[in-house]
């Protein structure tokens, strides 16, 4: 029996889930996560906001990135992005310190992902503060 899709699911992946691949505790999800997209279940969307993280990382991880954005829609900051991280951050989801949590949801938004793909469990996937980000996408017409 084979499996037709027909629309992937865009799906916005944060830093955490290419760091994740050589992760000990995340190898396993973020492996099945990237397998899954190259068998066509998901689109994946990729972000300035995430190369720039990378920079930084092992380069390993670098090099995972670099091979994995083949094929992603690639997604800029833009002033629209801006402006709902800026509303996250005024409706108190996330403080200025995390303000670049608050940008990869704003983007994912933006890019009309309908997953975020994260490990991060203290400021994006969370259930309340997924609520809260929804809520603020509601007031401000997105999705």
């Amino acid at each position: 029996m084979s499996v037709v899709i027909l629309h992937p699911i865009r799906a916005y992946a944060d830093t955490s889930v290419y760091g994740g691949v050589f992760d000990r505790e995340f190898s396993a999800a973020s492996r099945t996560f990237f397998a899954q997209a190259r068998a066509g279940y998901f689109k994946r969307v990729v972000s300035a906001a995430v190369s720039d993280e990378l920079a930084r990382a092992p380069v390993a991880v670098r090099k995972f990135f670099n091979a994995a954005r083949s094929g992603a829609d690639e997604v800029f900051v833009s002033q629209k992005a801006l402006d709902l991280q800026e509303r996250y951050m005024q409706a108190g989801i996330v403080g200025v310190k995390w303000q670049t949590d608050a940008l990869h949801v704003a983007l994912a938004t933006v890019a009309q992902c309908r997953l975020i793909v994260s490990w991060n469990f203290k400021h994006i996937v969370r259930f309340d503060k997924i609520g809260l980000y929804n809520a603020v996408n509601a007031m401000h017409g997105y999705g």
